[in-house]
């Protein structure tokens, strides 16, 4: 087997069990925290490759079909970081009070970008793909600006953020990729992530892992403190990422387009984790970074269950829309 052919097939299997890849990676940053913690500080450019293999398969096209449904792009974006992000911080402010560091990561969840793995589940569940890709990329590019407003808007001068620095990280690992994947995409005629992708996915999917696996070596010394909280804060962080998957299937339900339903309750719903854990270790409290964390082991197995319900959905509609035609 050649290169290219290994890289593909290692590609197809990672993308098919990473619901259980992602939360095992977990799992091995905690055990083997004080081996990986020496290798945290790579953690951004790790992350940026991921994004700059993202970005590839993005070109201006995408993003000039995204502003023809400018009403779509900003109903995702006001649902996944303003309504998701009011629902975050009410509940969290209920349950654990004003004052937890926990409401700050409940809240950091529903600003951070939308999830680049999103793309990968529209496609599989019959959404848009280039939709979700466009608004991916033009949210990341938006990150800088909506991070620290975000946190601004909900905390205000409660919560110390550097915004300049904070800024200035998101350009560096999430604005400058995109920019130079999209580039890459017009200079190579659309080409560039299908050539590199042999090479390029599997690497990007294992810089992911990393990604994963050292940020949770980073939280694994505050894990003792949390063990009173964990079965409170577990069921909270459940519902949370189920209703915002809810939040964009049921505010697009009137549109009566499944595609469209489809790719917008997969935006809301999946967000960049792992820029959400490099986010909350580097400016938050390290407890802030908890929710976010826990997010990781929830988010991909109820995109499994949200595949499952759409899929069930869909077929329902169809067999009455044919039931309905033969009568």
């Amino acid at each position: 087997m050649d290169i290219r052919k290994l890289g593909l097939t290692f590609n197809t299997i990672f993308e098919k069990w990473m619901f259980l890849i992602i939360p095992c990676s977990l799992i091995f940053g905690f055990l083997l925290e004080r081996p990986l913690q020496a290798f945290v500080p790579a953690v951004p450019y790790l992350f940026a490759f991921v994004t700059l293999t993202m970005a590839m398969g993005c070109g201006l096209n995408h993003l000039r079909g995204v502003m023809k449904r400018p009403g779509i792009m900003l109903l995702t974006f006001l649902l996944a970081h303003v309504v998701s992000a009011v629902i975050a911080y009410a509940a969290g402010v209920a349950i654990f009070g004003a004052d937890s560091p926990y409401v700050v990561g409940l809240v950091l969840f529903t600003i951070i970008p939308l999830g680049v793995s999103s793309v990968l589940w529209v496609g599989m569940s019959g959404g848009s793909v280039p939709l979700m890709l466009a608004m991916v990329v033009l949210d990341s590019l938006l990150s800088p600006l909506v991070v620290p407003a975000g946190v601004h808007a909900f905390f205000g001068t409660g919560v110390e953020v550097k915004a300049g620095p904070l800024m200035l990280d998101l350009t560096i690992i999430i604005v400058l990729p995109t920019i130079i994947g999209v580039v890459l995409y017009e200079l190579s005629k659309g080409t560039a992530a299908v050539r590199t992708k042999p090479i390029a996915a599997p690497i990007s999917k294992l810089c992911f892992v990393s990604v994963v696996a050292l940020n949770a070596s980073a939280i694994a010394p505050y894990v003792e403190e949390l063990k009173r909280d964990m079965a409170l804060l577990v069921p909270v962080v459940i519902v949370l990422v189920g209703i915002c998957y809810a939040v964009g299937f049921v505010f697009t339900a009137g549109l009566r387009d499944r595609e469209t339903q489809t790719t917008v309750s997969y935006a809301t719903g999946m967000r960049n984790i792992s820029l959400g854990i490099v986010l909350a270790m580097g400016y938050f409290s390290p407890l802030a970074a908890v929710p976010v964390v826990l997010s990781i082991l929830i988010q991909q197995p109820v995109a499994t269950v949200h595949h499952y319900v759409l899929h069930k959905l869909n077929r329902n509609k169809t067999g009455n829309a044919v039931r309905t035609h033969v009568r």
